[in-house]
């Protein structure tokens, strides 16, 4: 196993952009996990199947694939073949990706795939439940969050840039749903894992925020 750094925290906290700029800065291999839900949901919302339809999901997870790539400086996702990054992001699948997270077979698939993935690489790994579930042995724990105010803002701004056009108020109402949702499931809820690092981002810039945990990380290693 190479490695490891988990960054987990609650939606709109800055995971994405954080684990981007440390990736590159330290020279680690970036892995976007809610990416991976959102091609599942996706894929889901397109074939039409509903939460409950385990046998349909089961068929799915047996011919999906979720790649990332690196073009013209941008990280971009793939499913089955098909450019998503912009798909991904919407309301819609946004909604969607958070109770398909729940669903059993959905979790334990693309957990099997990203431990396959940091087998024999340095990863910096962001999601809900790396820490406490992927990689509970994780190398570095981190946990980001904000007020629900400014991780809204954070994504309004992001969704203008991306051509999508949501209103601020309905992305706050989104962002305090998830927190909900996301803390209260049942199987792998979010929550902070005892040796993970916290960080409030709030009124911190991204260069700031990525900056603490670089800060951590190189703590880490030179104690190691």
């Amino acid at each position: 196993m190479g490695f490891i750094v988990a960054v987990d925290g609650t939606a709109g906290s800055g995971k994405g952009s954080i684990t981007k700029i440390v990736a590159e800065k330290l020279n680690l291999v970036a892995i976007d996990t809610g990416a991976m839900y959102r091609c599942v949901a996706l894929a889901m919302l397109e074939k039409n199947i509903k939460i409950e339809e385990t046998g349909k999901i089961e068929e799915l997870l047996q011919n999906i694939k979720i790649e990332f790539f690196d073009k013209d400086g941008e990280k971009k996702v793939f499913l089955n073949g098909e450019d998503v990054t912009k798909k991904i992001r919407t309301v819609e699948v946004t909604e969607y990706a958070s109770p398909v997270a729940t669903v059993k077979i959905v979790r334990e698939h693309l957990v099997k795939l990203q431990r396959e993935m940091a087998k024999s690489i340095d990863v910096i790994m962001e999601g809900r439940d790396i820490g406490t579930n992927v990689f509970p042995n994780a190398d570095v724990k981190i946990y980001l969050d904000a007020t629900p105010e400014e991780r809204a803002q954070r994504r309004f701004k992001q969704n203008k840039e991306n051509g999508i056009d949501t209103p601020y108020e309905e992305i706050l109402k989104n962002v305090i749903d998830r927190d909900y949702r996301d803390s209260h499931r049942e199987l792998s809820p979010l929550i902070k894992a005892p040796d993970a690092i916290y960080i409030d981002s709030t009124g911190m810039t991204v260069e700031e925020e990525a900056n603490e945990v670089i800060k951590i990380i190189k703590d880490k290693i030179k104690n190691k």
